[in-house]
């Protein structure tokens, strides 16, 4: 099964971009169809290596499959690693699916084609290529390209405020970057190796380990939006064209959480156990003030982009949890969280295809003239608010599992964040489809046709079955988790945390 498959599912998408190049002038538009068809083509040919990769993945063995590796900078212990273990291999699989789901989004986009597209193909480079990567230079160089892209997709093709929104994102994003880089390099020159594997067996002292934690949490903390780093987050997905919006919202506020899991916890076990307290504040204040912040907005899109904010306090509660249980209801929560909040804006796109304003004063009455429409809509929101029988619920009880065994405060106060969640996102749903209608536009509205329901049926088939039958995909991550878990637990019981240690085991 290992035939570079990675390198293969990493590359790919950026030779279509390039293929797309030599297709004919720009203003032809023939030449906008092709790119359509190639970045349609390409990104799906990638989806089905990914199956591959699922399929072929065996749970019972330790450690990462399907590496590839290369010498490439050998005098500095530098080389290209790559590899997934169950904790990235479905952030991976996320990034191959919802990229084909943002293509269909962006089908009827006319503004420079063939650029457009390209964006999209070099963003799914840069995202498989940092979930895999097994080389910190490497992680590094994957986590900044996705600069690249996502700041071209908004700034080109997004909103009126297109350009404050981009800028935003790319200095927010860079500047916490950079003590990220300053963190590479001294455990560089500490551990002579930028291989993540060795360095996750590096000894390091515990208040050095509290100086790259920091370093860390800045890099990662912006990238999964936690609170207060999240305030670029609103004008990003307000201002990006719905398919960079379910890109970011659904794959790349994941890079944070993933960054907190692949280097944080097995890393600096004694920081992460020094920091636990804070991180659960982060969190809890994220689910709390953002929530309030989300049932406060006027528009739909908005409400939805506070509402993923919200989940990101949940994942990262989870995390720190440093609890079987915490990181895979944190891991169920990041892949459901991608598959409903991808979606959520996709129903979103829906009304704006149809012209439709998305200020909640003006909608009402959907339920009667989009049926088919209201059902999806329903679905994904009741998911998001963790309904049983949706992926959202298996996520929310698992992290609730982790936080009572951590600390029961913190469960309660989760819990009680979590309620705010529902009562936002009920005002939403009320208003949208049950309300009087207050615009004449809507009792001409048509219903969802074949390329959304393309879109929008397997999202919700992949919902409901992870809902009914989560085993499938616990019994993935569980191997990975444990070892993760387990390691950490020995860490500490190695050094000044041991009491901690035997309370978490």
């Amino acid at each position: 099964m290992n035939f570079h498959l990675l390198s293969l599912m990493t590359w790919l998408p950026l030779s279509g971009a390039v293929l797309m190049y030599f297709t004919g002038d720009s203003a032809n538009p023939a030449t906008a169809r092709n790119a359509r068809w190639i970045a349609l083509w390409t990104s799906l040919l990638v989806l089905v290596l990914a199956v591959v990769m699922v399929v072929g993945f065996n749970p019972s063995v330790h450690g990462f499959q399907f590496v590839d590796s290369a010498e490439w900078i050998p005098a500095y212990g530098i080389g290209y690693r790559m590899g997934v273990d169950g904790i990235s291999l479905f952030f991976v699989a996320l990034s191959a699916l919802l990229t084909p789901v943002a293509v269909l989004a962006s089908w009827r986009e006319s503004r420079r084609v063939r650029d457009y597209m390209a964006a999209f193909l070099l963003l799914e480079t840069m995202t498989i290529g940092m979930f895999s990567a097994l080389d910190f230079l490497l992680f590094y160089i994957f986590f900044e390209g996705v600069l690249i892209p996502m700041y071209l997709i908004i700034g080109v093709w997004g909103g009126e405020r297109r350009i404050h929104a981009a800028v935003k994102f790319f200095l927010f994003t860079l500047a916490g970057s950079l003590p990220m880089l300053l963190a590479l390099v001294w455990m560089w020159h500490h551990a002579g190796t930028t291989d993540m594997v060795q360095l996750m067996h590096t000894a390091i002292a515990p208040t050095t380990q509290d100086w790259l934690f920091v370093a860390f949490l800045l890099s990662f903390g912006v990238k999964a939006a936690v609170w207060p780093m999240h305030t670029w987050l609103p004008d990003a997905y307000g201002e990006a064209p719905l398919p960079g919006t379910i890109m970011l919202a659904a794959v790349l506020s994941k890079m944070g959480a993933y960054g907190f899991l692949r280097f944080s916890l097995p890393m600096l076990p004694q920081a992460t156990a020094y920091f636990e307290p804070f991180m659960f504040a982060l969190g809890i204040i994220g689910i709390v003030y953002i929530s309030f912040a989300a049932l406060a907005q006027t528009d739909i899109k908005r409400m939805i982009a506070y509402s993923s904010v919200a989940h990101m306090g949940l994942i990262v509660v989870g995390i720190f949890t440093v609890t079987v249980a915490g990181i895979e209801g944190a891991l169920f929560q990041m892949v459901s969280h991608g598959l409903v909040i991808a979606a959520l804006f996709l129903c979103v796109g829906i009304l704006l295809a149809r012209g439709h304003s998305l200020r909640l004063d003006q909608l009402g009455g959907l339920a009667s003239r989009m049926p088919v429409y209201a059902t999806f809509l329903m679905l994904f929101v009741m998911a998001n608010v963790g309904l049983p029988g949706t992926s959202g619920f298996v996520g929310e009880i698992l992290v609730m599992i982790g936080a009572i065994q951590a600390n029961f405060w913190v469960a309660l106060l989760v819990g009680s964040g979590m309620i705010l969640s529902v009562m936002y996102m009920l005002v939403m749903i009320r208003r949208v489809l049950f309300d009087k209608a207050r615009s004449v536009a809507n009792a001409v509205m048509a219903d969802i046709g074949p390329r959304e329901w393309l879109m929008l049926a397997p999202l919700a088939v992949l919902v409901i079955v992870l809902g009914f039958v989560p085993g499938g995909l616990t019994h993935i991550f569980d191997g990975a988790v444990q070892d993760l878990v387990h390691a950490h637990v020995a860490a500490l019981s190695s050094g000044a945390h041991a009491r901690l240690a035997m309370i978490k085991q």
